[in-house]
Formats: structure tokens, sequence, C-alpha cells
């Protein structure tokens, strides 16, 4: 069976003949293609952003889609009149995106060509194409949970935070403290258990391991008293950032082990792998345990490494390794080891969480 392709985060669109029929300079009336209204919308609810790559001017082209009704759909639109690949990968890299979760739909060879070429990992689409996206598999997502399809008006609240941020005259933490930040730990249930399988699918940059835990295996793990399978959320003033991270830990008296470890890039620079981290050092300080934790070194994860790191994680040998049934040596996975002890609480942000050595 072949595997499923990697599914589109973000479908950049041109305007002219593509999104709408003509050409906007030429006829300020221009009217929407047949159907893309509804594959927009379609593909929103799925969670998939969309974006804009096209030569034009810029208040005359926002005017017009704000006149159809569309403007609210697209997040940092790329209007102007350099080159489409540039544009793209600059929507890849302010959305945190590797350029193969980016997908691009033009109605000119010369253009789709001219991306392929400067970003080969970008998958193009003709226009002709457009009805047909929501069938593909690279767009449709095995389950759409309530993060997936609210995901567009979080990374707009991001924008208006990255905006305030800049006009913010201070240290980053003092501008943190502004934001009236919550983190909320807890242990998933059922419910929670869709959109766990949804981070570990999305997330590459921020995942220990890489590993995947199907939604069958972790429901399993649910009813395993040595296993904690926990979620992470997060919110401040300008709204929910949706579930951040999961963790899946198996508990030994002595040791417990860090199995999975993934958090969502949206939310590095509030520092919430480190407090994610620290919170679970203190934990199994408080229960007597060191800790273990399984972690493959990718090109893309360098941050979760750091994490680790800074944290206190080491290469060191240590006896309360043996026998813990690790992926050590399988696929590059390397067993870390930390010796807990008691850690301060966060003070950028409140957090709410379970006392794990209770449990």
């Amino acid at each position: 069976m072949p595997d499923k392709p990697t599914l589109v985060k973000c479908l950049v669109w041109d305007l002219d003949n593509t999104l709408w029929r003509g050409t906007l300079l030429e006829d300020p009336d221009v009217e929407l293609a047949d159907g893309v209204r509804d594959v927009i919308a379609e593909l929103d609810a799925r969670g998939i952003l969309h974006s804009i790559s096209s030569k034009n001017d810029y208040d005359l082209a926002w005017t017009q889609l704000e006149k159809l009704g569309l403007a609210e759909y697209f997040v940092f639109p790329q209007i102007g009149w350099g080159r489409k690949s540039d544009a793209v990968l600059e929507i890849a890299e302010r959305l945190n995106f590797a350029p193969g979760a980016i997908a691009f739909i033009d109605d000119l060879p010369t253009e789709r060509a001219e991306v392929n070429f400067a970003a080969p990992d970008v998958r193009c689409y003709p226009a002709e194409q457009i009805a047909a996206l929501p069938g593909l598999p690279e767009f449709s997502p095995a389950v759409v949970t309530v993060d997936a399809r609210r995901r567009r008006e979080m990374y707009q609240a991001g924008f208006r935070r990255d905006a305030e941020k800049e006009s913010f005259n201070g240290p980053d933490e003092e501008f943190l403290r502004t934001l009236d930040l919550v983190m909320t730990i807890k242990f998933a249930d059922h419910e929670d258990l869709s959109r766990v399988e949804e981070l570990t699918l999305r997330t590459s940059q921020m995942n220990a391991t890489g590993v995947h835990y199907s939604d069958a295996a972790l429901r399993g793990l649910l009813a395993d008293p040595a296993h904690a399978v926990l979620t992470v959320n997060m919110a401040d003033r300008f709204g929910p950032h949706g579930a951040v991270g999961v963790m899946l830990l198996e508990r030994r008296p002595g040791i417990w082990h860090l199995k999975l470890l993934a958090t969502s890039c949206r939310v590095v620079a509030f520092g919430a792998g480190a407090v994610i981290l620290n919170w679970l050092v203190d934990q199994a300080a408080r229960a007597d345990a060191h800790l273990a934790a399984d972690f493959r070194k990718t090109d893309r994860n360098r941050m979760m490494e750091i994490a680790y790191r800074f944290a206190g994680f080491t290469d060191d040998a240590c006896t309360c390794l043996a026998g813990l049934g690790t992926l050590t040596g399988r696929d590059g996975v390397q067993c870390l080891h930390l010796a807990a002890e008691r850690r301060a609480a966060p003070t950028t942000m409140r957090l709410d969480s379970p006392e794990l050595a209770a449990r």
C-alpha cells in the first residue's frame, strides 16, 4: 500500500485568471472563478490555511477580495511584483511550515515552473484543478478537530500578537507577561485524542522522536495505569492557541520514561517547551524519580534538542535506564537522562496542571 502523501497545511493562490476570471488591472469588476468560494470555505473548515502570491497592485487586489467577501480567509498575503517563488517561500517561513506543506495554484505554466524550480518541495496545481482539490488525499485530513476548524483564526490572532510585540518597548519576558498567558496541562480523555494524533502528525520541528502514535494506540494507553497521556493547551488575551503539546509518559518506581513530547511551533516563542519540561522535571523530583527521554535528532527538530539540553538532559548513562525497553538505537533514537530536582514555577504565564506524583 503506498504511503499517504504529506498533508497540505497552506494553499497559496494566484489571483488573475485563477481565483477570479480575468485580469484585475484590465477589468475592475472581475468575478470569482466557478467553485472557488466553496473550495476555499471547505479547505478552511478542514484546517488548511489560504494565502496569496499574485503579481498585482496590493490595494486594488485586497479591495477586490473584500468586495468578494473572501479577504478574511487569507493569511499573510503576498501581493506585489516580485517572483512568486520568493513570495511562496516567504509565506512558508512566516507560517513556520516546511515547503513540502505548501501548495501553489496558478493558471500559468511558466509561473508554476518558476516556483517548482526555486522551491521543488512545493506542490503546484493548474487553475483548472481548483474544483478537484478537496477530493485529493493531500487536502483530506483523516480527522478534522475543533482546533483545525479555528486554525485560521488562531493564526490571525498570532499576527495581531506579533504586531503588538513589534511596538512593545521592553524585554521579551516583560512582553510575555502582558499577554496573560495560561498553560493548561491535563490528563487526556477520549475527546482529546484526535487532537493529540493530529499534533503528532503535523509537528516535525518540535517532535522529540518523530514517532507517530495512532489514535487506537493512544486510546489503549489511557486504560494503562503505568502510562499517562497528557495534553497541553494555551490561551492569552488575544484568544486560544488550542492544543499545543502532548506528552506520553510511562511511570515506574524511581524512573519516569518520556516516550513522546511534541509541541506546536506556534508557541516556541513563548518558551512553552521549557515550561513543559521544567514542570515535568519538578513533578519527577516530587516523586523521587529520574527522567529518561527518547530523542531522535533530525534536520528539523534542533529546537527540541536545545530545549532538552537546556532543561538538563544529558547522554550520561545511569543504572536506572536498565530494562526500560526504550527505542534506543532504533532509527537513530537515543535515550537522554536527567536526575530530577525541584524547579521553580514559570514567571511568564500561569500554569494549571495536575499532580503526577499523586497518581
